[in-house]
């Protein structure tokens, strides 16, 4: 082994421009290939954690995955039966027996959660009306799974504690109304309902749609103002891993029955999206170091043209053909090592470039640094593309190296 790779430095060495070239297409190659992928799995990854950083990572609400079966039709499951003029039950809204689910949620490893109760609303101030999502929250619960309390410019929620009627909207709804901290709007409900609420809060999430239909009060007011005693009809889950969210979802449905959602069903659309983002964009990376891999190919392809009456010699000393072919896989080999080492620190070059522009969104105060991913499994990902493209690349022009039939070579030669 020590001679075959001996002979095999040798012919890279003597030719040094082209061996250069073949180098050189490898570096590049697994440079770019590891920005681009650094800069679209960095991207992915900065989407996801905005998706589950403002939406909550598993939702309890209080309906069922799948309407229960009437009583006549459990009796008599294959009977033809009609009923006719039935009239639905009216009852409250909401989790029955919510605080004792609550308890078995809380009793699981590694997560969060809190109630919620929401209902539609009208809010009136000057004349003006406005519909809105009013959602009925425990200060300190909230804070755990939602990050509501770091996108409040003014206030905050503990103040929803202090003031039972107060009540905390979004900054596009407070420039709407011209509403400032302290001021008092009036908030109606369905069933008629109206009370003056104070603003004790202000927020601002981005979302211009959330900014402006969303408002928080405590629980008990909204029970209230909602006419839904000790009932709540979301429970909210933040999770130490969200990607666990799908089957912590489904253990705690089994358990107490009411639809859990998680955020992973929830967008399963968008992720469907980003999976096919991730293929196209692998492919694309991939086949850059494909392409590098041709100079490997015709430099390799060269050293057997030139190299077929030493080959000759070599298979008539005793060389196997096995061991030409290998002589030739171990210069793919080393060209393509020696690729990956300075690609990946041209590579880590091209990413903290990346790293340093800075975007300005637009209505946006602060600008953004182009989001990038350091994980090792990219790293390894572009080595091994690079080593299965260099030895892929070498193995053509060895196996042709290796047919060399010694008689024919030495007796054109004489």
């Amino acid at each position: 082994m020590t001679l075959n790779l001996s002979i095999a430095m040798t012919h890279l060495l003597a030719r040094k421009r082209q061996t250069a070239v073949s180098l050189s297409g490898i570096v590049l190659g697994v440079a770019f290939f590891l920005a681009v992928a650094s800069l679209m799995r960095g991207s992915e990854l900065d989407f996801i954690e905005r998706l589950i950083d403002t939406s909550p990572h598993i939702t309890v609400s209080d309906e069922y995955r799948s309407a229960d079966l009437q009583p006549v039709r459990m009796r008599f499951p294959k009977a033809a039966v009609e009923l006719r003029s039935v009239k639905p039950q009216t009852e409250v809204r909401g989790i029955r027996g919510w605080q004792q689910k609550m308890d078995f949620i809380d009793s699981l490893a590694d997560l969060q959660v809190a109630p919620v109760l929401t209902g539609s609303v009208v809010l009136t101030f000057a004349g003006r009306n406005q519909g809105a999502t009013l959602s009925g929250i425990v200060p300190e619960r909230m804070k755990e799974v939602s990050t509501i309390e770091d996108d409040i410019m003014a206030g905050s929620l503990d103040e929803l504690a202090a003031n039972p009627n107060g009540i905390a909207i979004g900054q596009a709804l407070a420039e709407r109304f011209d509403l400032e901290m302290g001021d008092n709007l009036n908030v109606s409900t369905p069933d008629g309902t109206v009370r003056a609420m104070k603003i004790v809060g202000i927020f601002r999430t981005g979302n211009a749609n959330y900014d402006e239909s969303q408002t928080f009060t405590l629980l008990k007011r909204a029970q209230l103002l909602l006419n839904r005693p000790n009932r709540v009809n979301r429970l909210i889950i933040q999770l130490e891993n969200p990607y666990r969210a799908r089957e912590v979802a489904s253990l705690i449905e089994q358990r107490i029955g009411y639809k859990a959602l998680s955020w992973l069903e929830a967008n399963e659309d968008i992720m469907a999206v980003l999976t096919v983002r991730n293929t196209i964009m692998y492919s694309v990376v991939a086949a850059i170091l494909v392409v590098a891999s041709f100079g490997i190919y015709n430099t390799i392809s060269t050293i057997v043209m030139e190299k077929t009456r030493d080959i000759a010699i070599m298979k008539s000393m005793g060389f196997h053909a096995r061991d030409i072919r290998r002589i030739f896989v171990i210069e793919g080999l080393v060209l393509g090592l020696i690729g990956i080492v300075f690609g990946i620190v041209l590579g880590l070059g091209l990413m903290w470039i990346l790293g340093q522009v800075e975007i300005k969104v637009p209505e946006m105060a602060d600008s953004e640094r182009l989001p990038l991913y350091y994980g090792l499994d990219q790293f390894i990902l572009a080595a091994v593309f690079a080593l299965l493209s260099s030895v892929g690349a070498s193995y053509f022009p060895a196996r042709k190296g290796a047919r060399v039939q010694p008689v024919d070579i030495l007796r054109g030669a004489a």
